[in-house]
């Protein structure tokens, strides 16, 4: 699932000509495009949805959303370590054993040539 969650501008960098922030998103970091609202402040919230801050919010609407997202769990599925999840869908750690090959794909191309 993708979600559209609010977060707090931490610093704010013009970088390659486009304006970028660091945005805490309830403990976790991620940088993010302020393109879509220009005019997002150090310690403004905003809502992001696939790393592009698209609207301001107020301090009590995002920690309110925050609190019910990570209630609901919604935070670690949003930003969890996506090997980790996997492993767990599939009932294993996701390690390989040592020494053994990688599994190589059905069409018999590997990732480095792909």
């Amino acid at each position: 699932m993708c979600l559209a969650v609010p977060g707090k501008v931490l610093d704010i960098e013009e970088r390659d000509g486009t304006r970028m922030a660091t945005v805490d998103f309830g403990g976790v970091v991620k940088e993010v495009c302020l393109e879509y609202v220009p005019d997002l402040r150090v310690g403004e919230y905003a809502i992001v949805h696939v790393g592009f801050a698209l609207q301001r919010l107020d301090e009590e609407s995002a920690r309110h959303t925050l609190a019910l997202f990570e209630e609901l769990g919604l935070l670690q599925e949003e930003f969890g370590d996506p090997w980790e999840a996997a492993a767990a869908s599939r009932g294993g750690d996701g390690a390989v054993a040592a020494g053994a090959p990688a599994a190589e794909p059905a069409d018999g191309v590997t990732e480095v040539n792909r």
